[in-house]
């Protein structure tokens, strides 16, 4: 019983399998360039055919019907009607509207480069000031507690005890006590030199005083930035207490990759929107485009201006940038980008050519804007191209120029000298079933080919049940399809076969 069971679940899974098998070959693009031809056959109109090939192996071909090393019969390929390109698809108009195909013109116009990039909100460093004493000292007291604090211009910002500003002052008051007017301007010199306030030395002036510690102010309005000191710390000429930085108008850092340096340009119109502030829209222009590429991102640095008297834009925050750049003095050819098929190796477009015929070409690509790119070569000015639903057809034009090849075929002649070569052998090995031979042959001089063995594929129109290993031969061979193609073998010890072994006398 098990092996009845055993015996039923064989045929079924043969019978599904077969059924598979049969469903993939119907939908082979061979196997319905099959049923055309058979159609076409049937149908009476008398077509001679060209050749036939495999249906699993599109460069098996043979001069007569018969069939494939697989054991299918051999599929006739016609030559093509009149007016027909390879690779050029034909759709009924009712397909075209179900598929919603829309063409636009290939046209000629100024190419406007608009650049997209990002950036960050910076200080203007030329109203950037760093705040550095003029001598040695102890800060006494801190009136700024952190980095980011708002001052306003005449505000206190630390107080200082210094031996110096000690020492100066009691200089005025020597030379006040002389009534000596040229020492009394010198140390009134000095003490503006050493950055003591006017109010301190007039107050000095007046009550006779000398003053332990000396309090300094904000030359400017703005926000306080790399506060790196505390109280009681001892500070000197060299040392950078603190920065102020005016928010009035801000720069932005933005990048640009090197291939788009061209198209920037001073002054050039800046928009800018922040995630930070959605709706909001700052424009500004580009205020220096920096010398130097960056070497490891190939990048250039372009420095923006933005007037910000509301404040809302503060150092590093995140921008998007748009730079707009200005028209090409020279018109470009130009295709809309939406239709644009882009490979790993190649760009394709799809022509309109009519009478729904249509047709993927390869182009090449330069320049871009929002909508526009730049086509170098491959389509001319007022060539309709397909902007929608373009890659269903480009599937189907790239699959019928690959098989452009059977439809102009490539008769095998001893003319193409560039490719065709004669030479004297050995057999080494057969392959009946492949019909690939090994032989060892002689030096090709017009190749300057040196003495070597390698397989040869022989051409379906020769006779090949009397070749055997050993003999010695002289055959003519082409290149074909990567294959060294023989057209013709002759055993050098029966000269009178030469006539029935070559490519072009025998006909079966």
């Amino acid at each position: 019983m098990n092996k009845v069971t055993s015996s039923i679940a064989l045929v079924a899974l043969g019978l599904v399998m077969g059924s598979g098998l049969t469903l993939l070959m119907d939908a082979s693009p061979l196997k319905k360039a099959q049923d055309k031809n058979t159609e076409s056959a049937k149908s009476g109109e008398g077509k001679e055919p060209l050749y036939w090939v495999a249906p699993m192996d599109p460069s098996y071909r043979s001069d007569h019907p018969g069939k494939s090393p697989m054991g299918m019969e051999l599929v006739p390929v016609y030559k093509p009607e009149s007016g027909s390109t390879a690779g050029t698809v034909k759709i009924s108009p009712e397909v075209v509207n179900n598929l919603g195909v829309r063409t636009a013109r290939i046209e000629r116009k100024p190419l406007v480069s608009n650049i997209k990039t990002v950036g960050y909100v910076r200080y203007d460093e030329n109203s950037l000031i760093n705040i550095n004493p003029r001598t040695e000292g102890w800060i006494e007291t801190l009136y700024v507690k952190s980095t980011g604090e708002m001052v306003s211009a005449g505000q206190p910002i630390y107080s200082l005890y210094s031996p110096t500003l000690v020492n100066a002052q009691e200089e005025l008051l020597l030379a006040l006590e002389r009534n000596n007017g040229r020492l009394i301007r010198a140390a009134e010199e000095r003490l503006k030199a050493l950055q003591v306030p006017d109010y301190a030395i007039t107050q000095l002036k007046k009550n006779k005083h000398v003053s332990q510690t000396i309090t300094f102010f904000a030359p400017n309005s703005g926000v306080v930035d790399h506060l790196k000191v505390r109280e009681g710390f001892f500070i000197s000429p060299s040392q950078t207490i603190m920065s102020i930085g005016s928010l009035d108008e801000v720069w932005v850092d933005a990048e640009v990759f090197e291939r788009q340096a061209p198209f920037v340009q001073l002054d050039a119109p800046v928009t800018m929107t922040l995630n930070y502030l959605p709706g909001n829209t700052w424009h500004g222009a580009v205020d220096y485009i920096y010398p130097i590429v960056d070497e490891k991102n190939r990048t250039i640095r372009v420095r923006m201006r933005f007037i910000n008297k509301s404040g809302e834009l503060k150092p590093n925050m995140f921008a998007e940038i748009l730079i707009h750049g200005s028209k090409q003095k020279n018109d470009s050819l130009l295709a809309p980008k939406e239709a644009l098929i882009r490979t790993g190796t190649m760009n394709r477009l799809v022509l309109a050519l009519g009478d729904g015929r249509f047709k993927s070409v390869v182009v090449k690509t330069g320049r871009s804007d929002d909508n526009n790119i730049e086509i170098l070569s491959g389509v001319e000015e007022g060539d309709s191209i397909v902007t929608s639903a373009q890659f269903l057809i480009d599937s189907e034009s790239s699959k019928l120029s690959e098989f452009s090849r059977m439809e102009e075929p490539q008769p095998i002649s001893e003319k193409e000298l560039p490719e065709s070569a004669e030479v004297e052998g050995t057999i080494n090995s057969i392959s009946l079933e492949e019909r690939i031979v090994n032989i060892s042959h002689g030096a090709i001089q017009k190749w300057k080919h040196p003495v070597m063995s390698m397989d040869f594929k022989l051409a379906e129109s020769l006779d090949i049940e009397n070749l055997k290993v050993g003999m010695k031969v002289h055959l003519a061979f082409v290149i074909r399809d990567g294959f060294f193609l023989v057209t013709r073998i002759d055993s050098l010890a029966s000269p009178s076969k030469n006539t029935e072994n070559s490519a072009k006398g025998d006909k079966k």
